[in-house]
């Protein structure tokens, strides 16, 4: 699979732009702020149908315009595909595949496998345990689209369940029967996705693992630390036993909308004990180990976006991911750099094909 071009239209800096791509390395390159990390986010944008850097989906607009268009092709189990993301001020995102918009975006979902590698991924370690809940469900949710299902139904009933909280809080009332329909649904909903997270994290680790050892060639010792509250009790009994907690605070406070993925170093918390280097090689081990579950679940190589990042990296780690390239582990992939020789220069020592695109 390979993205042959994209075109852009009132696409954050863009007014209007189109890229012919090659099969194997493409690097943007240029001064920072000149729109090199938005030509990546646009083709983020054609795989998951949101930016990577902006949830709020207006702000992708041009400055002063109404609407912006991503109209990309790309080549995949030998078909030609033509894939639309465009928004207008004032109404709902459309994604076409073929000229068919979708009803759901979730059905588009895993169909352009794509992993992002980012200064931005620090969020990870930095924020809190929602964003990191969100990277388990978004690779996950790429393989699997009925864990992606359960997981827009268990938000949906989450947000009833909190509303009818208040409710009984702001009219001094109390309807259990009521209550217990929404915690059955839960349960239902909450025990797969737990168990599907469980799965995920056996698989994923030990590659994880891996890829940290490569990358670092040391002995230190790393840890991802799934942490539920599923693993005391089922959800049920979590839900009848928090009942005047939740009543309290007019919000749902246990089960799998409050997991996290712990990222540690000896066994203690890598945003607290670990250096800025070895923060970044744990989120890069993250990130291959990503690429790599992906490409051996779905058979297709995904696309790799890799913003910035030899700016961040010491040759060590640069010479490791050329070496990775070198031996076909990567598919297609796309490189911002603010250095065109030294991109060049990096992108000829692979000895594979490559376009520079000079912003």
């Amino acid at each position: 699979m390979h993205l042959n071009k994209i075109s852009l239209f009132n696409y954050k800096n863009f007014s209007e732009a189109s890229f012919d791509f090659d099969v194997k390395i493409n690097c943007f390159v240029g001064k920072n702020g000149i729109g090199k990390t938005n030509v990546l986010d646009a083709i983020y944008h054609l795989a998951y149908g949101k930016s990577y850097f902006n949830p709020l989906a207006v702000q992708n607009i041009k400055h002063g315009e109404e609407f912006f268009v991503i109209d990309a092709e790309l080549d995949k189990n030998e078909r030609t595909e033509q894939i639309v993301c465009s928004l207008k001020k004032g109404q709902k995102k459309v994604l076409k595949r073929n000229g068919k918009a979708y009803d759901k975006f979730s059905d588009h979902i895993g169909f352009i496998p794509l992993v992002i590698i980012s200064p931005a991924d620090r969020d990870l370690i930095v924020e809190g345990s929602e964003t990191r809940r969100k990277f388990m469900d978004s690779v996950i949710s790429q393989l699997d689209s009925a864990y992606l299902h359960q997981l827009i139904q268990y938000q949906k009933v989450i947000v009833q369940r909190n509303a009818l909280l208040k409710y009984f809080a702001l009219n001094h009332t109390f309807d259990n029967d009521t209550l217990s329909i929404y915690n059955e649904q839960l349960n239902e909903y909450g025990k797969s996705i737990f168990e599907k997270r469980k799965d995920f994290l056996e698989e994923f680790i030990p590659i994880f693992n891996k890829h940290h050892q490569a990358i670092t060639g040391s002995e230190e010792s790393v840890q991802l630390v799934y942490e539920s509250h599923l693993f005391e009790k089922d959800l049920l009994t979590l839900l009848q036993e928090n009942i005047n907690k939740d009543r309290a605070l007019h919000y749902t406070t246990v089960g799998v909308h409050k997991d996290d993925l712990s990222f540690e170093i000896d066994s203690h918390p890598i945003k607290k004990f670990g250096s800025q280097g070895q923060q970044k090689s744990f989120l890069i081990a993250l990130k291959l180990a990503q690429f790599e579950f992906l490409k051996k679940q779905s058979g297709v190589k995904p696309i790799l976006l890799f913003d910035d990042i030899f700016d961040k990296l010491d040759e060590t780690r640069v010479a490791k991911i050329v070496e990775m390239v070198n031996s076909e582990t990567f598919g297609q992939l796309f490189i911002s750099d603010t250095h065109p020789e030294r991109t060049e220069a990096i992108v000829k020592s692979t000895h594979q094909s490559y376009k520079i695109f000079n912003l």
